[in-house]
């Protein structure tokens, strides 16, 4: 299990945009987070005193981010990585501001190579499915195009 400072140290998102309150387990090849951010009324994703289902995108981007860094090697610093697109993502809320308690993010790593990797997530309240859907992310983009 990893905490809320133990994921800090990982991503590049600090402060209040440090979403996720915990990796409770994570493989090779997925990654189990939780966080209770979404509740939180200074939440830095708020808009207009609510917080959209799509921030939970924003989440799951978080938890593979993590799932990266935690795959690096001890030895490296973990590569920056970009969310490219998303695709078939379905949200089953208006909101994510008015549910109590713990969010579950989870995503699953279902391809990839050295610098393009496939995601499926998906973001959970009390088991319900409140957002899902697949994310590319390309690893050290800014290095892809010099220009």
């Amino acid at each position: 299990m990893l905490d809320r400072a133990g994921i800090a140290a990982r991503i590049p998102h600090q402060g209040a945009m440090c979403l996720l309150d915990a990796v409770v387990d994570w493989s090779e090849t997925a990654i189990f987070c939780r966080a209770v951010s979404h509740a939180d009324p200074a939440n830095p994703l708020r808009a207009d005193n609510r917080l959209g289902a799509a921030v939970g995108i924003e989440y799951a981007a978080q938890a593979m981010a993590v799932h990266g860094a935690l795959l690096a090697a001890t030895d490296e610093r973990p590569r920056r990585g970009y969310l490219a697109s998303v695709r078939a993502v379905a949200l089953h809320v208006d909101r994510l501001d008015d549910l109590p308690g713990e969010l579950v993010i989870t995503a699953e790593r279902l391809s990839g190579d050295g610098n393009h990797i496939l995601y499926q997530f998906a973001v959970g309240h009390a088991g319900r499915c409140l957002v899902e859907g697949r994310a590319a992310v390309i690893l050290d983009a800014d290095k892809e195009n010099p220009s």
